[in-house]
Order: C-alpha cells, then structure tokens, then sequence
C-alpha cells in the first residue's frame, strides 16, 4: 500500500514583536539632580548618550518639599547652557507660597526655559498628608493656572493609569486630571505601569471624560524589584506577580538584571506601540543603557552632528 504524497504548505511566520517599528517614535527622558561630583559625571555622561537621539525634551525632578530646588534649578540651567535640549523643569506646590513659586518659574523663563512639569508634590515627611500653605496654591490645577500667568510655558501634568493612591475613586483621579488640562497643561505623562492594557483603559476613560490632551506613557524599566516596589507603593502602581519570579536569584548578577530589565520594558513598548503609542517617556534614574537599548528596539536612531 503506497503512502500518500507528503505536500509541503507554506508556513507563515510570526513577525517579530519589533519589525514593524518604523522609527516613528518620539522619546522623552526625566532625570533627577545629583547630589555629588560623582553621581554629577554619572547624569552627565547618560544625557551625552540619549542626546542623540533628539528627545522631544528632557526633565529634572523636584524633590518632595522642595529639597532639591537649587539641584535642580543648576542641572536645568546648565542642561539649557551647554546642550541643545529642550528642558523642562519639575516644579510643585509643596512648602512654597505662590510668589515664591511664581519668582522660581520667572526665574527659568529668563534661563531659556519654556516647559514645566507642573505637580502638587509630596510632603518631606514620608507618610504625611499633603497640606498646602494658605499662601501657596492649593493643587496642581492651580499651580498650572498660575504658570500660565507668569509665562507661556508648555506645561506637563502627572496622570496615573491605576488612580493616584489619594484619589477617593478612578472617577474622582481623572476629575482632576480634567481640571489640570482645562486649567492649560498641554500634556499628561503617566505614571510608571507594567500593564499595557491599564494605560489603554485609562486613555479610553479620559477621552470618554473629554481629555483631549496627549497623554503620554511613562515607562521604568526595572533593574531592582525592591526598589521599583518602593516606587510603586508611592504612587499606586500594580507590581505584577510573575515580576519577583522573572528577577529572582539575580541579586549578584548585574549583566542579566540589565538584560531581562531591557526585554521586559521593550515587550511592554512594543504592545503600546501596537496599541498606537508613538511618544514614551523613560524614567532613566540617570542611566542611559537600559532607555537607550529599549529605544533601538523601537527604531530610534542616533543622529550624527553634521
């Protein structure tokens, strides 16, 4: 009895997750002020490292209370001074009152500097309630009405794709999104998630509410779950389960850290890139490697100097 023919049918195989990047994207990065020379050279050499690849800007935090405000004040100058970035300052309502904080931002404007990361920020105290000073402005809503008084800067808010850990609701937490965009922010950048699909239900929500701005994704690539759990339980992020297990037993292996650092945070790039994202915006924690690796990936090139 003869066999039958085996026929050979072709097989159609799965595009890899980034083949389809076509260089579209645009990248932000948010730096912090360092506190001596050495974290100084650290900053420095990572934003000689992410500047070619033209940012849309970059941006220096602001510590809770206010404590780094002339740290951040300096990096923001000489980022200005000595580099061709656009940078933005982060600026917040705690501990200051409105004509203080209305000086700082006359301040950046006269230095070069057009756009604020406008926050209501957190209290120095760990665990304390925010409290704003009768003479300060009460919110970020505020503080965003206020800047757009001193000067037309372009401002960015905070948004938080899993609710901000004080909002009484999710409904309660896009209000006040809404209110910080009526008031003239121009953009959302969200809080650090390792969901696609939060940051897709979320935008969904807030055009639904009638958010017209760009909000955009915040994205940590995570080289320490304990410290990202830190950061997490600040801001209400959701740490998933299968995170622990995908890091454990590399607490002295920095290299493989790094590398499934790089592929876990690309993965969740490349489905929001999917999903229509084109504009990310990394928290570096002043590192270059792990932004810059996950950028390539998503066909963000360097620009050579003519």
């Amino acid at each position: 009895m003869s066999r039958p023919a085996l026929v050979s049918l072709p097989l159609s195989e799965p595009a890899p997750l980034f083949a389809q990047a076509k260089g579209d994207i645009a990248v932000s990065f948010e730096f912090f002020p360092p506190k001596s020379e050495k974290m100084a050279e650290t900053l420095w050499g990572s934003i000689e490292t992410l500047a070619p690849l033209q940012p849309r800007f970059v941006s220096v935090t602001y510590g809770a209370g206010g404590t780094t405000r002339e740290r951040t004040h300096a990096t923001v100058e000489r980022i200005v001074r000595e580099t061709h970035l656009p940078a933005a300052a982060h600026l917040t309502c705690v501990d200051a009152s409105r004509d203080e904080i209305d000086e700082i931002a006359r301040s950046y404007w006269n230095a070069g500097v057009r756009h604020i990361v406008a926050l209501r920020g957190d209290p120095p105290e760990e665990g304390a309630s925010y409290q704003p000073r009768a003479d300060g402005y009460a919110d970020a809503a505020a503080l965003v009405a206020g800047l757009k008084q001193v000067a037309p800067f372009e401002i960015s808010v905070a948004c938080y794709p899993e609710m901000h850990p004080q909002a009484s609701c999710p409904s309660a937490d896009l209000d006040n999104l809404k209110r910080k965009v009526d008031a003239g922010a121009d953009r959302a950048i969200s809080q650090f998630f390792f969901s696609p699909e939060a940051f897709f239900r979320f935008r969904d929500r807030a055009a639904a509410r009638g958010i017209e701005a760009e909000i955009v994704p915040g994205i940590l690539p995570v080289s320490s779950v304990a410290q990202t759990r830190k950061f997490a339980g600040q801001c209400g992020a959701a740490i998933p389960d299968w995170m622990d297990a995908m890091f454990e037993g590399l607490d002295d292996k920095p290299a493989a850290r790094q590398l499934i650092a790089a592929t876990v945070a690309a993965e969740l790039c490349g489905q929001l890139y999917a999903g229509g994202v084109r504009h990310f915006h990394f928290y570096t924690l002043n590192r270059a490697e792990l932004a810059y690796a996950i950028c390539h990936l998503l066909g963000v090139r360097a620009q050579v100097a003519a």
